[in-house]
């Protein structure tokens, strides 16, 4: 089986805008927008039954994942993934350096994107899709910070002025409310989980367990609370497998900021006026009406009554 590109596609659109790679010893981050090239590279690949795709809008628990899933595979065990980076062990597929790395990855192969919908999948029915989701508030706040020390994308101005870029979908990843309606909207064309950030947070424990059954790995009682214990935010950030702390300074500059910053709900009330608030509602609803998806806004609304 091999990618199809989503009907609609056109390369010389203003969607399909420059990418530009940037490769440091195993590094790969990103600036731009996905390119023709990369995306001929994508349609190529031959897909497997047991490939799983995790796919994110930016800021939306990526690196969570990646940690969760490279500890499943070795049941917990986390003394195993530490001869290799989170991001060398699930790679982005956007970004493999050539079709030969990704047919030679010995299953279950396991990557991550941020690719919307419209650009990549159509015939991936056979393979496993868990689309991990944020609070677009959130997510537009992590967002700001993430820019400002990343010194492959622009930084904004100020919190105002990121904020008209994201309402606008100028910035990378595009439009936050497509990229979530696009992919939910055809979950039962593929073997597809859906999971929030905010449940991560709320009940980590739960959700690895869903998410290991989901890819039928049995893991014992101690080993997937094992798998929780080295997934906590706290445990992570102190992680150099994990944390992303490793990526040269000349692609982030640490000292400005830190991939994970605080990992916690409700963070956007510290920044949205009550004016962008009540804007943001406006344009939630207005695009989200028909789709059936709700998230957790605060911190307060964790604690179940």
């Amino acid at each position: 089986m091999s990618f199809g590109l989503s009907e609609g596609f056109n390369h010389s659109s203003c969607e399909a805008l420059e990418y530009k790679l940037v490769l440091h010893r195993g590094f790969n981050l990103i600036s731009g927008i996905h390119s023709p090239e990369v995306l001929d590279q994508i349609h190529n690949f031959e897909i497997r039954d047991s490939d799983v795709f995790v796919i994110t809008y930016p800021k939306s628990g990526t690196i969570w994942l990646q940690q969760i899933l490279s500890l499943i595979e070795v049941k917990g065990d986390v003394t195993a993934t530490n001869d290799q980076l989170n991001s060398e062990r699930v790679p982005w597929i956007e970004l493999l350096d050539s079709e030969k790395q990704f047919v030679s990855a010995s299953s279950p192969r396991i990557h991550v994107s941020h690719l919307p919908y419209k650009f990549i999948l159509l015939k991936i029915l056979q393979s496993i899709v868990i689309y991990v989701a944020r609070n677009p508030k959130d997510v537009l706040v992590s967002y700001f910070h993430f820019h400002k020390f990343a010194n492959m994308l622009e930084t904004p101005k100020d919190f105002d002025t990121f904020f008209e870029k994201f309402m606008e979908g100028n910035v990378f990843g595009n439009c936050w409310f497509e990229h979530v309606k696009s992919w939910c909207s055809h979950n039962d064309e593929m073997n597809f989980s859906y999971i929030t950030y905010e449940e991560m947070i709320k009940d980590l424990q739960s959700v690895v367990e869903r998410i290991a059954s989901f890819l039928g790995r049995n893991l014992t009682p101690q080993q997937l609370n094992d798998v929780v214990e080295h997934s906590t935010f706290k445990n992570m950030k102190n992680n150099p497998q994990a944390n992303y702390q490793q990526v040269p300074v000349n692609l982030l500059n640490h000292q400005q900021g830190a991939f994970m910053r605080k990992g916690t709900v409700g963070d956007w009330k510290n920044y949205f006026t009550v004016a962008q608030n009540e804007r943001f509602d406006k344009v939630y609803q207005q695009k989200m009406k028909d789709v059936p998806l709700s998230f957790i806004w605060d911190m307060s609304d964790l604690v179940t009554p």
